[in-house]
Order: C-alpha cells, then structure tokens, then sequence
C-alpha cells in the first residue's frame, strides 16, 4: 500500500532533496510530468481559445468588445500579477504556491465550462489569469531548484521540448473539441489534467524556497499594475464603439494610476519592477522590440481565426491547424537560431526576424474568400515562423545579456510581463483601429476590410522593432567581463509569450541566487 504524501516524514524528504535529484530517477522523470502537465494548462489554453471565438460569440450572442475581453480578462490579471506569483513561490515554497494555481485554475476552468452567459466567462477567465499567475513561474522555478546542477539544463530542455508538443497539439485539440462536443470542452480539458499534476506534485515533487526572501511583497505595485492595464485596455476597446467621454476619462485614468504605479516603484523598498533596470540602454531597447513585435503577434493570432472561420469558410479545425507550422518551425530551428545569435550576435538577428515575419503577416493580406489553405495561407505562416524563429530566442538571451547575472531572474520576468502586456493592449486596440467592431465580426465583408488594415498595422510595428534592434543593439553584445551571463536554457516554441527565466523570479534588486548554484 503506498504512502500518504502529505505525512511529515515525506515533507522533511522533499525539503531536503531540494537541488538534489538527479533526472534519470523515476523520481526526477516525475517531477518533471508535474512541471510540463503543469505548464501545459497555461500554454492549452492560450492556443485553443482563440480557435473557439467565434463559436463563443454566435452560442453566447457576444460582441466582439466581449470576445476580446474573453483573452483580455485572462491576460490581465496574468500579466498584472505573474511577478507576485513567482515571489509567492520563492517566499512560501514553489512547490506549494504551483499546486495552488494548478487547483485555481481548474476551479476556474470549470466556471468558465459552464458560464451561462458572456459575462460570467469573461469573469471566470480573470479568475483563471489568477491561477495562470501562480501556476507559471512554478513551473520552470521548480525544476531549477530541485534537480542536481549537472541535469538543470537537460530537464529544462525537456521541458520546452514537451511543452512545444503540447503547443503544437492545442490547436487541432481545440478545432477538434470546437466541431466535435463544443467549446465548453476546450475548458473542461483542464480538470483532468489538474488532477494528473496535484496527484504526482504532492507525492514526487519536492519542495524549494528561496531562504534569503524576505516576505516583503509589492502587492500595492501588482495591483497598480493590474489598474492600469485593466483601465488602458478597457478605454481602448471601448473606443471601437466611438470616443465617448468615457472612454476619455477611462484613458486618463488609467494614465494617471499608470504615473502613480511609477511613483510606487521608485520608493517601494523591494519593488515588483525595479526602475534602475532600464538604466541600461540594452534592456531597455530590447523590452521595447518586445512591445513591438508581441503586439504584432497577438494581433495576428487574435485576427487570422477569425478571418479563416467568417471570410475564407474554414472549419474551427482548419483555422487551428493554421498556426501548427510556427510551433514546428520553432520546435526544429530554436536551437540553431539561439547558437547563431550567440555567434554573431543579437543585432542582426533581431533585425533580419521581425523584417521576415512583417513579409509573412503581408502574405496573409492574400488571405480571403475562397482562399486556399496551401497556397494562400501556409505560405504566410511558414514565412513568420521562419521569423520567429530567427528572433525569439536571440531576443530572451540578449534579456539576460543587459543585465548582472543577480538580475537574471527580474529581467526575463519583466521581458515576459512585456510580451504578456503589448498582446493584452493589442487585442484591445486593433479592432478598433481596423474599424471593426459591434456584431460585425460576424460580417464576412466588414470582417475581411478590417483584417487587410489590421495586417498591414501588426506589419508596421514588426518593422518598427526591427528598425529600434537596428538603431540600437549593438553588432556583439556580451555581457561585462565581471559579471558573466550563461546561456539561456530554455527553447522559446509555444507561440505567444517568451519563457521565465528557469531560475527564481524576484520581486525585488537583492541578490538572487547564482542560476548555477543550489536553491
């Protein structure tokens, strides 16, 4: 009969095994299931909802404004408190604060299965963007802390690899519960799972914590965060219905708690987003090509399904598979991209990448009634894939490259939060600024107009990124001699947001653990 895992002697076992395992135990191959069933909720969920849009609007009779709420709740609060959840983890044990967002967000997978109206998804998907918040950082920290330094950098390779499978799956899983059952399914999806990871974690995965964290947490800057975001993206949806006066002094506002969340952070004493970061040039320029180019791609994914399903007649099925050969271009090439960025540096690749992917989204304006999926739209698809591919992993390790190895950690969160932040206010925005909005997504004509002006715009800030590497990043970039950068261990392939940084994410400038050394 096996033991209980929640029995003392079990927790004292964990705690102490903590930087010890080695990968080729069946306890290490454990512990890693947990973290890729674990991280593979998150990335499920944020491929196949966007398949399922259209379905959602024509069963729950939403606006397009709801439906991008739909996203838009989820990556707000994901986005405004990823950074809390990874200190919440580092203070109070990885391990524990993961299970909390895996459970969240089953709880909240569930709600959003059986949503009986617009209104109670969009709310449930801001209760699931909690739980992502939680379950994210865990993911990748865990692995860092609890596997022997010798297997670090293996584990984490599965890990992406896994997890660039399950990304690829997403969306012909998502176009198949679309057409098969339903679109409630893609959320029920993640009960099993959930139960899969709470029953192998609490046995198999030891616990971690970062001893040197203090518990002090900048929960008044997450929650500024969360407000301004949240006021900013509202403001721009609504806009596509027209400027109103709301809509004005929503903008203002959150302009104006935008300024007081700056005021907080250049006080706060451990800020979640230490100001004294972006003294650096470097990071600076390259947390603004991240604006650029993941508002790009947001805007794309969020649009394409759309068009595929309402003017070109695709099923969801279809529509999903669409985006599959990004994720297999991206799960071949990252690794022969990051060592050729490592080669010749970041410049060229950051450069010549958004340049291929603004080709890419411009071969989709060929996308349109009675298009054909291998001549009009893989082309595209293969052309911004290629693109990706040249230009994420050099982007995350140019990330780390601006700032001292104690950095690390804040740095690759902050880029991530970037990512999560240009999408949110993408998805908002773009609508409206192609003129679509309303009930007119339903539209195959107002649909089709609003798309070619969308692209050509996501084709604009491509360039735009590209011409701020060009400027700005320099043709070699290496770290200072004293302060010595290793090489990212993570494969960015999941197709929306560039990957935590495996080692422990601080809220705060203290010194943070060597992502060589033990937890």
């Amino acid at each position: 009969m096996s033991r209980r895992p929640h029995r003392a002697e079990d927790r004292a076992v964990a705690t102490t095994e903590a930087g010890t395992l080695r990968l080729g135990t069946a306890r290490g191959r454990w512990v890693l299931l947990a973290t890729v069933l674990g991280s593979s909720m998150a990335m499920l969920d944020g491929t196949v909802v966007n398949v399922a849009l259209p379905r959602i609007g024509a069963d729950l009779g939403a606006s397009l404004a709801s439906l991008q709420w739909t996203l838009n709740a989820y990556l707000l609060t994901l986005a405004g408190l990823i950074l809390l959840g990874g200190a919440l983890g580092d203070r109070y044990g990885r391990r524990r604060v993961f299970l909390l967002g895996v459970v969240w967000f089953a709880a909240a997978s569930a709600a959003c299965a059986a949503a009986p109206n617009i209104q109670v998804l969009i709310a449930a998907r801001a209760v699931q963007g909690v739980g992502g918040a939680l379950l994210t950082p865990g993911s990748l920290a865990m692995l860092q802390a609890v596997f022997h330094p010798d297997d670090r950098s293996a584990a984490v390779g599965l890990w992406s690899g896994l997890g660039g499978v399950s990304a690829a799956v997403g969306p012909f899983l998502g176009g198949w519960l679309v057409d098969g059952p339903g679109w409630r399914w893609i959320f029920l999806l993640n009960l099993p799972l959930a139960a899969a990871v709470v029953t192998v974690a609490t046995r198999y995965v030891p616990e971690s914590r970062d001893e040197s964290a203090t518990g002090r947490f900048d929960v008044l800057g997450s929650l500024l965060a969360a407000l301004t975001l949240g006021a900013i993206t509202y403001a721009l949806t609504a806009a596509g219905e027209g400027l109103s006066p709301t809509v004005w002094l929503t903008g203002a506002i959150g302009l104006a708690i935008g300024a007081a969340f700056l005021a907080v952070e250049r006080r706060a004493p451990e800020p979640m987003l230490p100001l004294g970061l972006f003294s650096s040039r470097l990071f600076t320029a390259v947390n603004l090509v991240t604006l650029c180019v993941y508002a790009a791609f947001s805007g794309v994914f969020f649009l394409l399904v759309v068009q595929l399903q309402i003017v070109a007649g695709f099923s969801p099925l279809v529509s999903g598979l669409a985006l599959v050969p990004i994720t297999v271009l991206m799960l071949a090439l990252s690794s022969r991209a990051a060592r050729l960025g490592k080669r010749i540096g970041p410049r060229i690749p950051l450069t010549v990448g958004p340049l291929l992917c603004a080709a890419g989204v411009l071969l989709m304006l060929r996308t349109g009634p009675g298009s054909s999926y291998w001549a009009d739209v893989l082309p595209a698809v293969t052309v911004m894939g290629c693109g990706m591919t040249l230009l994420v992993a050099p982007l995350t390790a140019t990330v780390l490259a601006a700032v001292e190895v104690r950095h690390a950690g804040i740095a690759s969160g902050v880029n991530n939060a970037a990512a999560r932040a240009a999408g949110l206010l993408a998805v908002a925005a773009l609508p409206a600024m192609a003129g679509l909005s309303g009930d007119a997504y339903r539209v195959p004509s107002a649909v089709n107009d609003a798309f070619h002006t969308a692209m050509l715009i996501c084709a604009g800030l491509l360039t735009a990124g590209a011409l701020i590497a060009f400027t700005t990043i320099r043709g070699s970039v290496l770290a200072p001699e004293d302060h010595p950068v290793a090489e990212p261990d993570t494969e960015w392939c999941c197709g929306t947001t560039p990957p935590l940084d495996p080692g422990h994410v601080h809220t705060h400038e203290g010194p943070a653990t060597d992502p060589a050394a033990g937890p």
